[in-house]
């Protein structure tokens, strides 16, 4: 069965994420990449089986990675990739799925045929629902050294509970860090 895993950008310390119009955005997201966490995005990313992904995020990817420069754009634009909307009729971006069953039956089924991994891209609520579904199987947290005041929180009361086992941690030159976790099983 495949591994479901999530990577979140973009947390502060105070458990916010960047969204756009806050300054925590406008500091992090302007950043170069660290050339190592790049790497390891990339090599991630590029193996996964399949890409899922909330209607917001797939809104925000498809409008400006096909066809982009963006280290990403070359291996998305040809990845399989599943939509879970409720309000998309179709998707434009190539080899895009839209699904809108019931979220834990659909990425069991997404789930079954293969040993390899899926990237959960998000957006928040998706996350969120998958996490009380207990779905998630890996969860990778890029932490800033920022303290935000103002965005949404990962985790806000559901789960209640959900034990974490830590993986590893990788520090970057910009003071970032990547908390890897595994949720035991």
């Amino acid at each position: 069965m495949r591994t479901l895993i999530a990577w979140v950008f973009f947390y502060s310390l105070d458990g916010l994420l960047a969204e756009e119009g806050t300054d925590f955005w406008d500091v992090r997201f302007p950043l170069p990449f660290e050339p190592d966490h790049l790497q390891e995005q990339i090599d991630l990313y590029s193996s996964a089986d399949l890409h899922l992904m909330g209607r917001s995020a797939y809104e925000g990817m498809s409008a400006n990675l096909p066809g982009s420069d963006h280290p990403f754009a070359r291996f998305m634009d040809a990845a399989p990739k599943v939509v879970f909307s409720r309000t998309m009729a179709g998707a434009g971006w190539a080899n895009t799925t839209v699904v809108s069953g019931d979220t834990a039956e659909e990425v069991r089924r997404l789930r079954e045929g293969g040993d390899g991994h899926v990237i959960v891209w998000g957006g928040v609520r998706l996350w969120r629902s998958l996490l009380e579904l207990d779905l998630i199987d890996e969860l990778h947290v890029d932490l800033h050294p920022y303290v935000s005041g103002k965005g949404t929180r990962l985790f806000d009361g559901d789960p209640a509970n959900y034990a974490l086992e830590l993986v590893g941690s990788t520090p970057y030159a910009n003071g970032t860090v990547n908390l890897h976790y595994r949720r035991p099983r």
